[in-house]
């Protein structure tokens, strides 16, 4: 039975609570890190190496599910992941106190975090009918921005509290609510598992899917820049504060990019919506060029005034995560349910890979302009130029998208 959500409903509703719960300790490290760089000693390169290690893991976790999601059923891989989650939240929250142990535990954290994104795309896809997918899916994202934005703000005030012990650790307590949270929600809801045809593998059904494989390679770029975004622009503007003389930099960069969270939620679900009527292809056309250049000119603006800045980090974020729930629910449209999986895992593996690679080359690109060290860091513009690449070709890969009717 397919259900409309032209508005959230009570299941919806509950889904959206748990995952804002179980990612609670997700920009914890984003947060923290203008602290952790002098705390932990840390270049750079390194502090971008821990934000990467976290997306392998997470990539591979991605990987996993949702290939297990296709075997063994969307709900029942969800709810596994929530409760794993729970654990290595604590455990991270508790024992990261260097960059080995921070790099390790924040690793661990990530590689339970998978089931709680693809396999969700796949519950929602056969809840959902396709003409109301897109804003659907886009609630779906939203609770992913509000997590972040939710995480952020807990870490901010932390901070301010008790330093960045008390924010991992309080942090990392909120999953274990999550998990009750998704136990209740999904407790009538079926463990489908679709049947496949013998004579058809999942390789070869993407192969012979153009559409399909567009929508992963569109994604892949769409990854290198937001998550490479979502790893630094909390150090950007806490770096941006300081230039500018105001205190607690670490804190105004943790609120800052909350707030744009917060704005990134209202994209997911109003891009997902209009992408319900509109099209798939003319939004992530308008969204992906718009995040790349944003991407290209940003870092060059480090001495602008703050509340310019915030003004246009508003627009990066509501134009980067605005086509994430488009680029999802076309590929659910695109691919037979029995395949989605799997096609999921292997967008997943590209994309996180992506999104993992993208912390480290900014960090070296941070580095190579900087070679005089010292905090704050003012030169930014061509690392975030490797960012805008990522943004270009998503662009790119939008505009070969193959038009359709709205829901399609």
């Amino acid at each position: 039975m397919t259900h409309k959500a032209r508005s959230p409903d009570r299941w919806i509703m509950m889904i959206f609570a748990a995952r804002v719960l179980m990612y609670a300790n997700f920009m914890v490290y984003a947060a923290c890190l203008p602290l952790l760089l002098d705390e932990w000693q840390m270049s750079a390169t390194q502090a971008g190496s821990i934000a990467s290690g976290f997306m392998i893991s997470y990539a591979v976790s991605l990987f996993v599910s949702s290939w297990l999601a296709d075997h063994i059923g969307a709900r029942r891989v969800f709810l596994w992941s929530a409760m794993l989650s729970a654990v290595t939240a604590l455990l991270f929250g508790l024992l990261g106190r260097s960059y080995i142990s921070g790099l390790i535990f924040y690793a661990l954290a990530a590689s339970t975090q998978g089931g709680l994104y693809t396999p969700a795309i796949m519950l929602f896809s056969d809840r959902y009918e396709a003409a109301r997918r897109g804003s659907a899916v886009g609630y779906l994202i939203a609770s992913t921005s509000v997590g972040y934005a939710f995480s952020l703000l807990l870490s901010g005030l932390a901070l301010s509290w008790s330093g960045y012990e008390a924010a991992f650790v309080i942090t990392g307590t909120l999953p274990v609510l999550g998990a009750v949270v998704s136990w209740i929600a999904l407790r009538t809801t079926p463990n489908r598992i679709h049947p496949r045809s013998p004579s058809v593998r999942w390789k070869t059904a993407l192969w012979r899917n153009r559409q399909a494989r567009v929508l992963v390679s569109g994604y892949t770029f769409h990854c290198w820049e937001l998550l490479g975004m979502w790893s630094w622009t909390p150090a950007f503007f806490a770096a941006s504060a300081a230039l500018a003389g105001h205190g607690n930099a670490a804190q105004y960069g943790a609120y800052f990019t909350a707030a744009m969270h917060l704005v990134g939620s209202v994209s997911s679900a109003s891009m997902g919506r209009l992408s319900d009527r509109l099209g798939r292809r003319i939004v992530l056309c308008y969204l992906a060029a718009t995040s790349a250049l944003v991407s290209l000119v940003l870092g060059w603006l480090i001495q602008w005034p703050i509340e310019v800045l915030f003004g246009l980090g508003l627009i990066y974020y509501f134009t980067a995560i605005g086509d994430s729930p488009v680029w999802s629910t076309a590929l659910s449209e695109s691919v037979e349910p029995a395949y989605l999986g799997s096609i999921l895992a292997l967008r997943a593996l590209l994309g996180f890979a992506a999104g993992a690679v993208a912390p480290v080359v900014f960090g070296v690109v941070l580095d190579w302009t900087n070679p005089d060290g010292g905090a704050p860091v003012s030169q930014w513009g061509w690392a975030f130029v490797t960012l805008g690449a990522g943004g270009v070709l998503a662009a790119i890969a939008a505009a070969a998208v193959r038009s359709g009717a709205p829901g399609r």
